[in-house]
C-alpha cells in the first residue's frame, strides 16, 4: 500500500541538510524503524516545504505505522503542489477511508484505479453492485486475500438483504416472498413456522422453479423422508433436466432403503451432470448394495480422483476398505484405512 519515493533529482534542487534527513528517512524505513523514519521525513518538509516527495513519504511512513488520520494532511499537502502523483493519491484515499471518511476517500481511489479500497468504500456507502463488480476485480488480481473475500461476501449479503426486502415489502404475497421468509426461518431452525410459509409459496405458484427442491430439504433436515421424497419427486416432474434434484431424489430414496429405485435415479442424475462427488458418492453406495461391486470401486475411486482430501474422499476410503474385506483383499483394505485415517485424524506421528 505504502510507496516510498527514492532520493534522486527530485532532490536536486534542495538543501544538503533536507537530503541528509530525506536518506537517514529510507534509511529508518528499510531497518523497520518506522517511528525514526516518521522524525526524518518530518524535518525534510520542514527544510522543504515545496517539495512534494518529503510529503508523501511522510505520509507512506505514517500510513506503514497505522497513523491514518495523521497521513491525510501531508499527502493532500504533497498533491496540492503535484496532482499527477497517482501513488499519493491511492494512499490518501486509503488513509481517508481508513479514519471514516469514505464520502471523500472515494473520488481519491477512482482516480487512483484501486478497485480493492474503491470497493470497500462503495461497500461502505450502501453501493452494493459498484462495490461487487470492484471486489471482484481485485479478487482476479489478488486471489483467495482474506480481507477482499470478506468484504466481497459482506456487500453480496447485504445487496441480497437489500433485495428480499424489497420483494417481501412490495410483494408481500408472492410465491417468491413467502419462499424468502420460509428460508429464514430454516436458517433460524424454525421448521413449523418455514413449512408453513413453504406452503403458502406452492399454493401461491406451484411450479416456481426450485421451490419444491428447497422445501425438499428442509423435511430433510426435519427428518421427514416421506415428505421430502414428495418434494424431491415434485421437482424433477417439473424439472427433468435439472442434475441436483434427480440426485436429491435419488439420494433420499438410498436412505428410505428403496435401493434400486435410488440406483436408477442417481444414475440419471450422474447422466445428466457427470462427475459430481456427491452423486458419485451415493450411487457407488446403491451399487454396492445392489452387488455391483466392480460399478461401486470404480465411482468411489472417482470421488477420490475429484476430491483427494475432503471427508467425501475419507467415507470413500472407508468404504473401498469395507469393499476389499468382503472380496478377502485384505492388503488393499488395510491401505485404504490408512487413508482414511490419514484423512480423518492426519498421518502417524513419525510420517
Amino acid at each position: 500500500m505504502t510507496a516510498f519515493l527514492a532520493i534522486g533529482l527530485l532532490f536536486q534542487t534542495v538543501s544538503p541538510e533536507a537530503v541528509e534527513h530525506a536518506k537517514a528517512g529510507l534509511a529508518a524505513k528499510q531497518s523497520g524503524d518506522i517511528k525514526e523514519a516518521i522524525v526524518e521525513f518530518r524535518k525534510v518538509t520542514e527544510l522543504a516545504p515545496d517539495l512534494a516527495a518529503g510529503y508523501v513519504n511522510l505520509g507512506a511512513a505514517m500510513i506503514e505505522n497505522h497513523q491514518y488520520s495523521d497521513a491525510i494532511a501531508p499527502l493532500k499537502k504533497a498533491l496540492n503542489i503535484n496532482p499527477s502523483l497517482t501513488g499519493a493519491e491511492q494512499m490518501l484515499g486509503y488513509a481517508l477511508l481508513s479514519s471514516g471518511y469514505t464520502k471523500e476517500a472515494l473520488p481519491h481511489l477512482e482516480k487512483a484505479g484501486d478497485p480493492g479500497a474503491l470497493g470497500i468504500a462503495q461497500l461502505k456507502l450502501g453501493q452494493f453492485p459498484e462495490a461487487i463488480k470492484n471486489l471482484n476485480a481485485a479478487l482476479e488480481k489478488h486471489p483467495n486475500n482474506p480481507g477482499l473475500l470478506y468484504y466481497l461476501g459482506r456487500a453480496s449479503g447485504l445487496l441480497s438483504k437489500q433485495a428480499f426486502d424489497a420483494l417481501e415489502s412490495s410483494f408481500p404475497n408472492s410465491a417468491e416472498a413467502h419462499q424468502s421468509l420460509a428460508e429464514n426461518y430454516v436458517a433460524l431452525r424454525r421448521l413449523p413456522e418455514a413449512e408453513r410459509e413453504y406452503q403458502a409459496a406452492v399454493k401461491a405458484r406451484p411450479d416456481l422453479p426450485g421451490l419444491h427442491l428447497a422445501m425438499g430439504e428442509m423435511y430433510l433436515a426435519m427428518p421427514d423422508l416421506a415428505k421430502a421424497e414428495s418434494e424431491f419427486r415434485a421437482e424433477t416432474d417439473l424439472e427433468p433436466g435439472d442434475a441436483e434434484s434427480s440426485y436429491r431424489l435419488g439420494d433420499v430414496l438410498l436412505k428410505e432403503g428403496k435401493v434400486k429405485e435410488a440406483k436408477a435415479e442417481l444414475t440419471r442424475a450422474d447422466n445428466l451432470r457427470p462427475n459430481m462427488p456427491e452423486t458419485l458418492y451415493s450411487l457407488a453406495k446403491a451399487r454396492s448394495l445392489t452387488g455391483d461391486a466392480p460399478g461401486a470401486e470404480k465411482n468411489w475411486k472417482r470421488v477420490i480422483e475429484l476430491e483427494a482430501h475432503s471427508d467425501l474422499a475419507a467415507q470413500s476410503h472407508f468404504s473401498l476398505a469395507a469393499l476389499y474385506r468382503k472380496q478377502g483383499k485384505q492388503t488393499e483394505a488395510a491401505h485404504e484405512m490408512s487413508e482414511y485415517e490419514s484423512l480423518k485424524h492426519g498421518p502417524p506421528a513419525g510420517k
